[in-house]
């Protein structure tokens, strides 16, 4: 039987601007709040500063993942390293959950020595955080919803807008109570919010790294699919994971009694494509069936059908 080869790859938004914006944003807003800190010795100032740096490292790593994932595949990495995407949120989020230990390991110790803070200075810093990472965050807004790596940038910048925000409550606070413990306290408070969310990064890039079946792909509603096709009697061997953060692959065997093997492949391989956001297909027909266990003769496959 001939072999059908369709390339019919989903091609990720370019988030290169929003990469170069949100870095020279952020680059600047932690020299102007790490100095403001110091100088009014503010927790919460120099938490978010941390936050922040932390934020332009974890920019750059997935902006460098992103460029990484657009180079062509070599005869070592025949997948190419669109994977580099699935690193890049990981990294994110193990940075963000690092950043909110040493927050809250520093806020406890500062309850034991309060410091006198200037709440009108901290409040004015933390309304530009405010503006510069909302608007850092909107740069990636659409684009987070389909990409794992975009989120990871989203996160990060919703994160520090949070943390501007809080913040500002704890200077106005200050301001109009002199209680100076507020600054720790809400420096706890907000690390814990953002633990919450790095949290959920984590656990789904590491369901990525894992070959996990993506999140948005309901894999029994995929089978249900496969085989209520015209022809197909089983569905097995059937392996779906992630290539990249905006690339899903999928593999499977189908038991099958039709006479145009290329007409089903082209049929399926645009069906799963535009129904279930996966862009990089393998099929192989068999004309023999399988048992209820899915276990089917080593000589049954007469012949193959791939789409990738």
């Amino acid at each position: 039987m001939p072999h059908d080869h369709a390339h019919e790859h989903t091609v990720p938004a370019d988030l290169g601007p929003a990469f170069r914006w949100a870095v020279g944003l952020n680059s600047g807003y932690v020299l102007i709040e790490g100095a403001a800190g110091f100088l009014t010795e503010s927790l919460a100032l120099l938490a978010d500063a941390a936050h922040n740096l932390t934020d332009v490292a974890g920019l750059l790593i997935a902006w460098g993942a992103t460029v990484l994932a657009k180079r062509v595949g070599s005869s070592t990495y025949t997948f190419g390293y669109g994977r580099a995407t699935i690193l890049a949120a990981m990294l994110n989020a193990v940075a963000i959950l690092i950043g909110v230990v040493l927050v809250i390991w520093e806020a406890a110790h500062r309850f034991g020595t309060p410091v006198d803070l200037p709440g009108g200075t901290i409040l004015w810093v933390a309304l530009i955080g405010i503006a510069v990472n909302t608007g850092s965050a909107l740069l990636f807004m659409r684009s987070q919803k389909g990409d794992l790596n975009a989120k990871g940038a989203f996160l990060h910048m919703a994160a520090d807008a949070l943390v501007s925000v809080a913040v500002v409550v704890a200077a106005a606070g200050i301001l109009l109570t002199g209680w100076t413990w507020l600054d720790p306290v809400v420096a706890i408070g907000v690390s814990l919010v953002i633990a919450i969310t790095a949290w959920g990064l984590l656990r789904d890039s590491l369901r990525l790294e894992l070959d996990g079946v993506p999140e948005d792909i309901d894999r029994q509603a995929l089978v249900d699919w496969l085989s209520n096709q015209p022809g197909v009697s089983n569905v097995h061997d059937l392996h779906i994971w992630a290539l990249s953060t905006t690339r899903t692959a999928l593999s499977v065997h189908l038991v099958w009694t039709g006479e145009d093997g290329d007409a089903l492949i082209h049929h399926l391989s645009h069906e799963l494509e535009e129904d279930f956001g996966i862009n990089h297909v393998t099929i192989q027909l068999e004309t023999v069936g399988c048992d209820a266990a899915f276990t089917c003769d080593a000589q049954a496959p007469v012949g193959a059908k791939v789409a990738v």
